[in-house]
């Protein structure tokens, strides 16, 4: 399984990821699914990867030989552009795997978020589906996630405000997220690689690979599990009637 998440907000951009492919008893494998392609005060791309693996290391070669060779992202004009390019290449993809995969009852399962910049534009985010069209993150709309969302997405949805939430707290909130998804979800877990783009930098320089039994993530699992309980044992105590299946007491005139 996976989980993968990208938070836009006024001061930039926060992009996470899980590594784990495959969980159970006796089956586990890492690997990456965050890939950066930079070219520093120009544009700064960062993609994340969701679905088959073989899918999406496919779709990435793609990209990153275009890239090297000084076309398809290395030449977007925009995020948009840039978020087209990426779905050319799912497309691409598809277009030599998927009758292949589906005649054995497969489907073409890669999903990618795309963040970055390019320059004179603002930093935007855009997940890319299957079929290779793009859907942008908004202000209203700030954060968007891969794999399995639902665990880490409350938080989000109560914490994340474009306009005022500060790329550390952003951070802060994106490691809650994968908290909450690792805590009820043993498909989901490390490596956590997180990533933090300011806005207008133009380049990348603030990131951090969390591993199992991280010093400082353990520590914020703790506190945080202990804010929880002091927080609920702090909410007034609840207010009950009588249950409707008691009988009335009789009314005495």
């Amino acid at each position: 399984m996976t989980y993968c998440l990208s938070i836009m907000t006024h001061e930039g951009l926060v992009m996470a990821s899980d590594s784990r492919t495959n969980a159970g008893s006796d089956d586990l494998n890492v690997t990456r699914k965050m890939h950066t392609f930079v070219q520093p005060g120009e544009r700064v791309f960062v993609i994340l990867c969701s679905g088959s693996l073989s899918l999406s290391q496919s779709v990435i070669n793609l990209l990153r030989t275009s890239f090297d060779s000084g076309e398809g992202l290395a030449k977007a004009n925009s995020m948009y552009d840039a978020a087209r390019e990426v779905g050319e290449a799912v497309r691409q993809v598809s277009d030599l795997d998927r009758a292949a995969l589906e005649r054995d009852s497969y489907s073409f399962n890669v999903h990618l978020l795309l963040g970055g910049q390019v320059l004179g534009e603002k930093p935007q985010t855009f997940l890319i589906y299957p079929q290779g069209n793009p859907l942008s993150s908004t202000e209203d709309s700030p954060f968007l996630q891969l794999g399995e969302c639902k665990y880490g997405r409350p938080i989000l949805d109560r914490g994340i405000v474009f306009e005022s939430t500060s790329l550390k707290s952003a951070a802060k909130y994106a490691l809650l997220s994968f908290d909450a998804t690792m805590r009820s979800n043993v498909t989901v877990g490390p490596p956590i690689e997180l990533l933090l783009y300011k806005k207008d930098s133009l380049h990348l320089d603030t990131y951090r690979k969390f591993r199992d039994k991280d010093p400082e993530l353990e520590t914020i699992h703790a506190l945080w599990e202990r804010s929880l309980r002091n927080a609920v044992e702090d909410l007034p105590d609840l207010g009950f009637d009588q249950h409707p299946s008691q009988p009335q007491q009789p009314v005495l005139i």
